[in-house]
C-alpha cells in the first residue's frame, strides 16, 4: 500500500498534466505518467530489490533504479514482477474526467498474487491477496449474482487507436453489436483496471476487454477472481498472462457472453 500512497501523492502534486504528447496515434502519455511511474519505481527499487519490474511507460528512468525492467514478452517467466499502470485511462485524466486509476500488482510468473486498483477521484481503493478475498476500501466486495444477460450491465473496453486499428475495431465493433441485443446496458469507462474492479465490486456484470496488457489486467484480474468472477478469454478458455483477451463476469452469464464473443467473431 505504501507504493500506492505514493502514486497518488505524487499524481495529486502534479496538480493536472503539464505536458501531453502521443506515443502513437491517439495514445497518449503525459509526465504526470512519467513522475507516477519513476516514483513508485524507485520505492519498489529499494523495498523490495529482487522483484523485477513492468510498467506501461518504458523509458530510460529505469536506468535510474536498481530494480530490473522486463517487457510483456518476459513476463510470464518471471518469478516475481510488480506491474504498473501509473494512469490507467491517460485520455480520461488529460482531459479532467475523473475515471482514472492507479494499479499496480505483484505477479509470480504472469499470475497476481496482491492487487490494488486506486480511483483517486472517487478516493476508492480495491485490494486483493491471492486466496484472501477482494475489498473495496476496507468492505469485503463480491460479484452480482446476475443470471441472464438482459438483466446484465457490462463494460467494454476501449476501441483501438495506432497501428492496426481499423482491423483490431472491425472485431470490437462486431462484439459490440452482439451484445446490444442480449444485455441491459453496455458502458464504456476508459479504463480496464475500473472495468475490472467495478465488476469485482459488484457495479457491473462483466467486462469484456479485447486485450491483456499487463499493466492493464494484472491487477483487475486477481480483485474479478477473489470476488467470486470467472475470468476467461473472449473465447471461454481459462485466463492466463500469454492470453489475448480478458473476460470477467458473474459466474452464470460468463459463459454466455464467450459465446456470444466467439459467434459475433
Amino acid at each position: 500500500m505504501a507504493a500506492i500512497t505514493i502514486a497518488s501523492r505524487t499524481l495529486r502534486a502534479a496538480h493536472g498534466p503539464h505536458r501531453i504528447t502521443d506515443k502513437t496515434d491517439r495514445n497518449l502519455v503525459t509526465d504526470t505518467d512519467l513522475r507516477v511511474q519513476q516514483a513508485v519505481l524507485h520505492h519498489l527499487s529499494t523495498a523490495t530489490p529482487d522483484a523485477v519490474f513492468l510498467g506501461e511507460e518504458q523509458t530510460d528512468q529505469s536506468a535510474d533504479s536498481d530494480l530490473a525492467s522486463i517487457t510483456p514478452a518476459e513476463f510470464p517467466h518471471a518469478e516475481l514482477t510488480w506491474v504498473l499502470d501509473p494512469i490507467d485511462g491517460t485520455s480520461n485524466y488529460a482531459h479532467g474526467i475523473p475515471l482514472h486509476a492507479i494499479s499496480l500488482a505483484l505477479a509470480q510468473f504472469g499470475e497476481p498474487i496482491v492487487a490494488v486498483t486506486y480511483i483517486p477521484a472517487l478516493n476508492v481503493t480495491y485490494r486483493a491477496v491471492h486466496g484472501g478475498g477482494a475489498f473495496h476500501n476496507s468492505q469485503p466486495v463480491q460479484v452480482r449474482n446476475t443470471t441472464e444477460l438482459r438483466h446484465a450491465i457490462i463494460s467494454i473496453g476501449d476501441y483501438a487507436t495506432g497501428p492496426d486499428a481499423d482491423t483490431k475495431n472491425r472485431r470490437r465493433l462486431a462484439i459490440t453489436k452482439a451484445f446490444i441485443p442480449a444485455v441491459e446496458r453496455i458502458r464504456m469507462f476508459g479504463a480496464a483496471t475500473i472495468d475490472l474492479a467495478f465488476v469485482a465490486a459488484g457495479l457491473t456484470d462483466a467486462a469484456i476487454l479485447d486485450t491483456n496488457k499487463p499493466w492493464d489486467t494484472a491487477a483487475g484480474v486477481l480483485l474479478a477472481r477473489e470476488a467470486g468472477a470467472t475470468v476467461t478469454d473472449l473465447a471461454g478458455n481459462p485466463h492466463t498472462a500469454t492470453a489475448a483477451s480478458t473476460l470477467a463476469a458473474a459466474p452464470a452469464i460468463a459463459a454466455q457472453l464467450a459465446q456470444l464473443t466467439v459467434q459475433a467473431t
